[in-house]
């Protein structure tokens, strides 16, 4: 299949600047504050972070519950909109165009969006119609994926039938049915066996290959270790380390990817936070 890569040219209205069109995704000084009803109730959910995500590359945010990385995500996808600061997704700043913004992306969140007493193929035709896609390319585009993912034969059945896992899997195929330019996963991967994890993992990896910007989101720090390229870790709101998971190990002389992450967090885990 070939994969057509949008050029992005982005102009800000006040200024000369031209946003990098070598990256997808670029957050300046990213803040997003929940007022209480007394100031000592503020949550201070994202605080001011920055960072790119390059086109083509496969992004993960990390970070202990609460953190801020499902905040950050939704703030990227015009869910939330920034209390301060600034995100520019696939060009567009997100606060300017949003319209232009979700043209380009596709989200799985963590909770599976399909519909119970709908078949996995029936889910995946009515929001190939939302995407106004022709009835071909759905077709094309679901024999490919149930078969990638290995759901084709439970594919007639109610997916109010299928395992956790099964609904994970329809969720992710839903979200790339109409074959979107940037993608956030939202931990994808959580309630599936080893097996079924393992070839969700190989295909993640493989849209790489088609040249889609991924950010990942998860719990599973071997998970991030293996697939992404670079890995952002955030703690209480703020980005505290960015870097390829080799560059991170050994900068912080770890073995792994988990250690390096537990260095750096750890004292939420010891708080009992």
């Amino acid at each position: 299949m070939v994969f057509k890569i949008t050029q992005y040219k982005y102009e800000n209205k006040n200024t000369e600047d031209i946003i990098d069109n070598s990256n997808s995704i670029e957050v300046k000084d990213l803040k997003k504050y929940f007022i209480g009803k007394k100031s000592f109730n503020d949550v201070k959910a994202v605080d001011g972070i920055s960072f790119e995500v390059k086109r083509g590359e496969l992004f993960g945010l990390l970070g202990p519950n609460g953190a801020g990385k499902t905040t950050t995500i939704n703030m990227l996808c015009g869910l939330l909109k920034p209390t301060e600061g600034t995100a520019i997704v696939g060009g567009y700043d997100v606060k300017e165009n949003l319209n232009k913004v979700k043209e380009l992306i596709s989200v799985c969140p963590q909770e599976a969006a399909v519909f119970p007493f709908l078949t996995g193929r029936e889910n995946i035709e009515y929001f190939g119609n939302m995407h106004l896609m022709s009835k071909e390319k759905i077709n094309e585009r679901a024999e490919k994926l149930l078969n990638l993912l290995g759901l084709f034969e439970a594919s007639t059945r109610k997916a109010k039938a299928y395992s956790g896992g099964m609904k994970r899997q329809l969720n992710l195929i839903v979200a790339l049915i109409n074959e979107p330019n940037i993608l956030f996963l939202d931990e994808p991967t959580v309630g599936m066996d080893p097996r079924v994890r393992r070839t969700t993992w190989e295909f993640i990896n493989s849209l790489k290959n088609e040249n889609r910007t991924i950010i990942l989101t998860t719990h599973y720090i071997e998970e991030a270790e293996a697939l992404c390229d670079r890995v952002a870790i955030i703690d209480y709101g703020k980005l505290v380390a960015l870097d390829s998971p080799k560059k991170l190990m050994e900068e912080h002389e770890s073995k792994n990817l988990e250690e390096v992450f537990l260095k750096i967090t750890g004292r939420r885990i010891l708080e009992g936070v």
